[in-house]
């Protein structure tokens, strides 16, 4: 275990209960370190914007970005709890496996499914990363933002399978694709091979996409047609949950 990390965690916890701004003696006797020791700490805690000091009074304080961190993990279990009706309705309207993802930087993180009642499907898990570029809930979230940010895909492009998109160009035109549709669809895995899918993206009050609901399965059975069929119930789902998040549906 790493004994710096868990002093800062230690140091971290113990701001966070204060009722008031905190000197470095005061901390280090409470927490049983060493002066030096809690200075360092409190030093690389404040290169990374959640502790501030007054310089007045050389007190040391929590800043609001473990409250931006907290509320974003809180966000992530209110849209599991209010997109489940709509999951559950989407499974039994396709008979596929239902999946709720939400990005992380470059990435997809599925954070609920719903498992498809046939025995061929497609597996995966809870907590489980998926490249978001090569995802049909990846791309219906990434279809909601601007040019400029899909920049930070362009050192992690690589081919998963023959038919994965592995240029930016590609990216952006599977993305044009997704907004005149409406919904993102990949036809044959792009991250694992014989896998189709079809996926909306969830919108939050403020317009911006905090996650997406799609359906997957065998690419023998979910071809382009059946895909096309199961998108009106996929784009109902996203809306359903939207509107839930309070999205103000056009």
């Amino acid at each position: 275990m790493d004994k710096a990390f868990t002093k800062g965690l230690k140091l971290l916890e113990t701001l966070a209960r204060s009722a008031k701004p905190r000197g470095i003696t005061d901390l280090a006797g409470e927490l049983g370190f060493t002066k030096s020791n809690v200075h360092r700490l409190l030093t690389t805690l404040q290169s990374h914007g959640f502790v501030r000091q007054d310089p007045a009074s050389s007190t040391y304080e929590l800043t609001l970005k473990i409250w931006e961190l907290g509320s974003i993990v809180v966000r992530k279990l209110d849209l599991v709890t209010l997109a489940r009706p709509a999951m559950a309705s989407l499974a039994a309207a396709t008979g596929e496996t239902v999946h709720l993802s939400v990005l992380d930087d470059t990435d997809v993180v599925y954070v609920d499914k719903i498992e498809s009642s046939h025995q061929i499907r497609a597996h995966t898990s809870i907590g489980m990363r998926a490249p978001a570029f090569a995802m049909a809930t990846g791309k219906a979230m990434l279809a909601h933002e601007a040019d400029a940010e899909l920049e930070r895909f362009r050192p992690v492009l690589q081919r998963y399978t023959a038919t994965t998109r592995v240029t930016m160009d590609e990216l952006r035109s599977d993305l044009e694709q997704v907004r005149r549709l409406g919904f993102a669809m990949v036809l044959h895995g792009e991250w694992r091979e014989g896998i189709a899918a079809c996926a909306c993206a969830i919108l939050g009050q403020s317009g911006r996409a905090v996650g997406a609901i799609g359906i997957s399965g065998p690419d023998t059975r979910l071809k382009r047609k059946e895909l096309k069929q199961h998108s009106e119930h996929v784009v109902s789902a996203a809306k359903r949950v939207s509107g839930a998040l309070g999205h103000a549906l056009v």
